[in-house]
């Protein structure tokens, strides 16, 4: 796992950009004793590592360079400065129907990309009812390309990139195109490939793809690297700066356990932690928090299912015409399981001015689900479940481990049925 398959460095690429057709005419003439273009650099300094086995994710904006780095790495662009290291037999996915001539059939393309890939026509024989069985697009593999529509490019290219066994496979937004039945095959295609150690590169604008498949992620910027890190995190600071343009914000961080009364009752909330994933307008701020049983004793183990309570502070900053606060459960992929908010629960709060504090609790039966370790999410908005301005949210602002020893627990899903009846009827 510690073999590094690909190292990209310092690579740059740069684009001559003019201004009229007869520009480019002139700069050939005058063999560059005046420049007629303007330069535009969509990649800049870029280096990074990927080991065997790994995923990696690259987000960013339209226009960011992600393809032109795929491209680079693929080998069908040549970068304008930097080098780039490649270990393996590579496939890619990169623009729709790239790579594919479009007079040809979907048999003859198929043929033409494992060619390319150094497979002989022999073991490409071999490896076709393969391809053609994944890509089911019947007959239509016998027509040129050119006739396909979207879904049934992707089909076949992904089929013809996956089957022909490449060690690194590298996909720009190609699971994107296609019905549920496709998408779902390509995940767990995609599943299978990691189980024998390869190596994957995903570029993709759905982030929820890139935090479940990802080990980790680049976020590019205007041909930069922006940050890396583990994907859950690069995702969740990538959306504070789409949503907010404000990155992400940190708590000054305190240990301090915070008693508050609520009735007879007192909990001892705990703050958010310094290392906290914050994003939003900065309206209103999370100050404590705790995740109890329903004898107010604090959970950091809940073993199995059980009444618990999620309790927060709130101190409001600016005032908050419709306010309403939730929670979200997420697990270590960053998937978002359950959760709930005060506006589908249909609890009327009013307005709320600067200065007040609010203390917020949700209770309900934790369900059967998968065991591990969970974080809580909470948020603060104004608005409706529809349009609203978040003020606060704070992405992983509590950890807990979920184990149960029930005989559910062997279903390979997160959640479990305790209270799902069968019955079977033999005849």
């Amino acid at each position: 796992m510690s073999e590094v398959v690909l190292k990209v460095e310092n690579v740059g690429k740069r684009y001559e950009i003019y201004e009229a057709p007869h520009h480019r005419l002139l700069q050939t003439l005058l063999r560059g004793k005046r420049q007629f273009y303007k330069e535009f650099w969509a990649l800049k300094d870029v280096s990074f590592e990927v080991k065997k086995g790994e995923c990696l994710g690259i987000i960013g904006r339209n226009g960011c360079g992600k393809s032109t780095l795929l491209q680079i790495i693929a080998g069908t662009l040549a970068p304008t400065t930097g080098n780039v290291s490649v270990t393996g037999k590579v496939a890619a996915l990169l623009e729709l129907g790239s790579g594919f001539n479009p007079e040809f059939t979907g048999r003859e393309n198929v043929y033409m990309n494992g060619a390319i890939m150094g497979l002989s026509k022999s073991e490409m024989d071999q490896k076709f009812d393969q391809i053609a069985a994944f890509a089911d697009i019947g007959e239509f593999i016998e027509q040129p390309v050119k006739i396909y529509s979207s879904g049934m490019m992707v089909r076949l290219a992904f089929a013809a990139a996956i089957n022909v066994d490449p060690d690194i496979l590298i996909i720009d937004e190609a699971l994107s195109v296609g019905d549920i039945r496709f998408q779902v095959k390509c995940h767990r295609k995609l599943e299978e490939f990691r189980e024998k150690n390869k190596t994957i590169l995903f570029v993709s604008h759905s982030t929820s793809d890139v935090v479940r498949l990802c080990d980790w992620a680049i976020w590019l910027e205007q041909g930069n690297i922006r940050r890396s890190g583990i994907s859950k995190n690069i995702v969740e600071e990538y959306h504070a700066w789409m949503v907010h343009d404000t990155g992400v914000q940190r708590t000054a961080g305190t240990t301090a356990v915070a008693s508050v009364n609520k009735g007879q009752e007192e909990y001892d909330l705990v703050p958010v932690p310094d290392n906290a994933c914050i994003t939003g307008e900065g309206g209103a701020t999370v100050d404590v928090v705790g995740f109890f049983t329903e004898d107010n004793e604090r959970i950091s183990l809940l073993e199995g299912r059980k009444q618990v309570k999620i309790i927060f502070r709130v101190s409001i900053k600016e005032k908050i015409d419709r306010p309403f606060f939730a929670f979200q459960i997420i697990n270590s992929k960053g998937l978002r399981i359950l959760g709930s908010n005060t506006y589908v629960l249909q609890q009327k709060i009013g307005s709320l001015d600067a200065g007040k504090s609010v203390l917020v609790r949700f209770s309900f039966l934790f369900p059967e689900i998968e065991n591990g370790v969970y974080l809580i999410a909470l948020g603060i908005a104004d608005g409706t479940q529809d349009t609203h301005v978040r003020h606060q949210f704070v992405a992983d602002v509590y950890e807990f481990q979920f184990f149960s020893t029930s005989r559910l627990q062997k279903q390979a899903v997160i959640f479990k049925l305790p209270d799902c009846v069968s019955n079977v009827t033999i005849s």
